[in-house]
Formats: structure tokens, sequence, C-alpha cells
């Protein structure tokens, strides 16, 4: 899948800044900056990746910046990453 650099969110609080970067590597690198790190960042690490990963996005670099955002909006944020790298509209 072609994709390009993209982004979503914001730095406010109760968001998610995340970018989505080409990788020549396998899988998704995924790393993230949070204040929850140690309590929530497994699940953090875990929406992004099966978001991602449900539209097809498997090889890419993700850096994410929380500030306390719900599920909810880690999986907004990552799916609009994902529209704006690819092209492919989901919503449609």
């Amino acid at each position: 899948m072609e994709m390009r650099n993209a982004y979503a969110g914001t730095m406010e609080s109760g968001d998610i800044f995340i970018q989505i970067s080409p990788s020549d590597e396998e899988g998704l690198q995924i790393n993230l900056e949070s204040s929850v790190e140690y309590q929530f960042g497994g699940q953090i690490r875990k929406v992004i990746s099966e978001t991602l990963n449900s539209l097809g996005i498997e090889q890419a670099i993700v850096k994410a910046v929380d500030k306390g955002a719900l599920d909810c909006t880690i999986r907004a944020r990552a799916t609009t990453a994902a529209v704006r790298a690819t092209g492919k509209d989901v919503w449609a």
C-alpha cells in the first residue's frame, strides 16, 4: 500500500497527536510519548495497532504523543491519520 506522511490530532489535554510515516521495515513501529505510559502504554499501543491493521496498514512508523486520550479518541485519530496517509476513504 502506498503511503505518505500524515498526522491527526492535537497536543491539547484529552487528545492524542498521531503521525504516520512510510517504513522499509516490517511491522508497525509505534513510538509513544505519554505521561501515563507506565499505566496505559500497552493499551494505547494496542488500540493504535488494531486500528491501523484493520485499515490494512501493517508497515509504518507511528509517532504518538498522548495527552490523556480515551480509546475512542485514539481510534479516531489513528483512522484519520491513516486515511490522510493512504488516500483510502474508509467512510464512503
